[in-house]
């Protein structure tokens, strides 16, 4: 099925009244990608701290490659500064110091 944009939305005259229909769908998209990229990050700790210490290198770099994902995605958002993920979210130091962090 193919989705046609009404057509007074092409219409002039409407100046910045006129909805930005792609960017509401835009920004919608970008926090959903966001929050599945936090449970994500949610179950890599999760079986970080539920692990053995056998398995212990695997679930670091699983752990780090989540939280860059995470990261990654809140920047494309605008979210620059991640102190407060790392607090919320309480990335242990290992997993931070994967991604080059001190």
């Amino acid at each position: 099925m193919a989705v046609r944009m009404p057509s007074n939305f092409g219409r002039s005259g409407h100046g910045d009244d006129a909805p930005d229909v792609l960017g509401f769908e835009i920004l919608a998209e970008k926090a959903a990608s966001l929050g599945r990229a936090g449970e994500r990050v949610e179950a890599a700790l999760a079986r970080l701290r539920q692990g053995g210490a056998e398995e212990r290198t695997v679930l670091l770099k699983a752990a780090a490659e989540a939280v860059r994902a995470y990261f990654i995605q809140r920047e494309l958002c605008g979210l620059r500064r991640h102190d407060a993920a790392i607090r919320e979210y309480d990335i242990p130091k290992a997993v931070l110091a994967r991604l080059g962090a001190r």
